[in-house]
């Protein structure tokens, strides 16, 4: 038989029923047969499984209508299209068959042309079915498919920016993938904080910790005598550094121009940039913010940022302990950090650590291994 067939399977508790049945479909169609419901429920897991079932309504043990019922309530053959073919010749019945979801009726004694007309109709709306569904997978795949892309060229171009004020800056070395860290830590612990939930459910905090690498863009337009100067800044020099937050967050906001519409990682990328090195206190720059007019991306950022400062080698200072770091971040809660921010960080102290070493450069890592060998012989 032509494995391109469709099947069908007939459904009927008289012999004499299924042979006219099958000797009408049989030149065009696969047919299958079973004398009884829990025959029929039994053959319809087997392959080839039916495209179409012909059930006669009334049977004994399980009459038509169960066996429907157990069709449809099963995940493998809830699909299967149905044809109730009974005797009982009324409109009541009729419309009881279509009501429980049946895709047809048809009465006996069998019209031979009618009953072929109506599988044949059938039989086509499942294929069409059919081939909606596949085209929706592949649809749903080819989404998916798509939107890793565009988030893997995403991430690659947040990372290839943010590079390019680290190559500028070899002092900075992981200073990207520990803040990043930081930030999310910071973020999971204010995820049900009454002042943040709002802002931070998952996608915020997945956008947060996208464009953490992007808070110091803005040192590209810093001139290198003055980025790269070993020594400390005249107040001249500092004002120029202090220009890298407006001019980060200028250079994003001329990429938001180049898009056909905002992209939320953006958006909260040049609120990091241009905020970060804002106080609660409203003694930080560039605008002087105070308080929650700061933005709360900005505001983790400042923190984390200035803990990974502290804990860091620069050629005019050696890294700080981790207690030290603490102390200092502990002491600037209501001045320098929002006072909720320094607590998360309080609570997740010890996973900043271990960001930090795990991390680190090799001075943080060996300060880090002399702070653990102090501890355990104090």
């Amino acid at each position: 038989m032509d494995a391109g067939l469709a099947t069908i399977l007939i459904v009927d508790d008289s012999p004499e029923n299924l042979a006219v049945l099958s000797e009408l479909l049989q030149t065009d169609y696969r047919v299958r047969a079973a004398t009884s419901g829990d025959k029929a429920l039994r053959v319809v897991k087997t392959a080839p499984k039916p495209d179409l079932i012909l059930l006669d309504v009334m049977m004994p043990e399980m009459d038509g209508y169960e066996v429907f019922a157990r069709l449809r309530a099963d995940t493998e053959t809830r699909d299967i299209p149905v044809i109730f073919v009974t005797a009982m010749d009324s409109t009541e019945a009729e419309i009881r068959g279509l009501d429980v979801g049946a895709v047809d009726y048809i009465a006996k004694p069998i019209v031979p042309p009618i009953l072929r007309a109506r599988v044949h109709t059938q039989l086509e709306l499942k294929q069409a079915r059919d081939w909606l569904a596949n085209q929706n997978a592949y649809l749903e795949v080819e989404l998916a498919r798509r939107m890793s892309e565009n988030l893997a060229v995403q991430d690659v171009s947040i990372h290839a920016l943010a590079h390019l004020a680290e190559i500028r800056d070899p002092e900075t070395g992981n200073h990207l993938r520990r803040t990043q860290g930081y930030v999310h830590a910071l973020a999971e612990q204010l995820a049900n904080h009454p002042r943040f939930r709002d802002f931070l459910n998952p996608r915020a905090i997945d956008l947060l910790v996208k464009s953490a690498p992007l808070h110091d863009i803005g040192k590209v337009g810093i001139p290198d005598h003055i980025l790269l100067k070993a020594g400390k800044l005249t107040p001249e020099e500092w004002d120029i550094m202090k220009t890298h937050a407006k001019l980060g967050r200028d250079a994003i906001e001329q990429a938001e121009r180049d898009v056909d519409r905002p992209l939320d990682f953006l958006v909260m990328a040049k609120d990091i940039a241009h905020y970060h090195h804002e106080r609660w206190d409203g003694g930080g720059y560039p605008e002087g913010l105070a308080g929650d007019a700061i933005p709360i991306a900005a505001r983790l950022m400042a923190l984390a940022d200035v803990f990974d400062a502290l804990i860091s080698q620069r050629v005019y200072k050696p890294p700080m302990s981790f207690e030290d770091a603490y102390t200092i971040i502990a002491a600037g809660r209501g001045t320098h950090f929002d006072p909720d921010v320094v607590d998360a960080f309080i609570a997740r102290f010890d996973e900043f650590c271990q960001i930090a070493i795990r991390y680190g450069e090799a001075e943080t890592a060996a300060l880090a291994q002399r702070q653990g060998l102090a501890a355990a012989s104090g």
